[in-house]
């Protein structure tokens, strides 16, 4: 009995948790009119490809300086190894704006126009506005890539 109450508690720990730590709201500010983004185009923002939104104001990408979450979804978003992906984020430093937690990223987001950034869905606010990714909200099935 102890043996399956183990093996319970173990599989919604390993397989359960790694799912709610991946819901991730793409953000903006509430003035930015981009309401839908495709996987591919924001892939090229986090790239610094694309670096104006459509009424020409400056991207401003807002990232947490240590979220295994968002490097994840990041990585599989840009199909980049985590070496890959780090060594970019290296070379655009200096485009990126590194926060420690949720709520840097909505107080950024929410005072600067051109600002882009994930949060988890569990501290979205009514200070910004969620982008749907492909058509799909956060939650949403295939919303990003994890």
């Amino acid at each position: 009995m102890k043996f399956r109450l183990a093996a319970i508690g173990f599989f919604l720990l390993a397989f359960l948790t790694p799912c709610f730590a991946h819901h991730m709201a793409v953000v903006v500010n509430k003035d930015n009119n981009v309401s839908n983004v495709t996987a591919a185009h924001l892939a090229k923002i986090f790239r610094s490809e694309v670096k104006k939104w459509p009424n020409g104001t400056g991207i401003v990408l807002i990232l947490h300086r240590d979220s295994p979450g968002e490097m994840e979804t990041l990585e599989h978003l840009n199909k980049m190894s985590a070496a890959e992906w780090k060594a970019l984020l290296i070379t655009h430093k200096d485009d990126i704006q590194f926060v420690d937690s949720d709520a840097d990223v909505l107080k950024i987001v929410q005072s600067l126009p051109g600002a882009v950034g994930f949060v988890d869905v569990r501290s979205v606010d009514d200070s910004i506005s969620i982008v749907r990714v492909d058509g799909k909200l956060p939650m949403e099935s295939g919303y990003l890539p994890h």
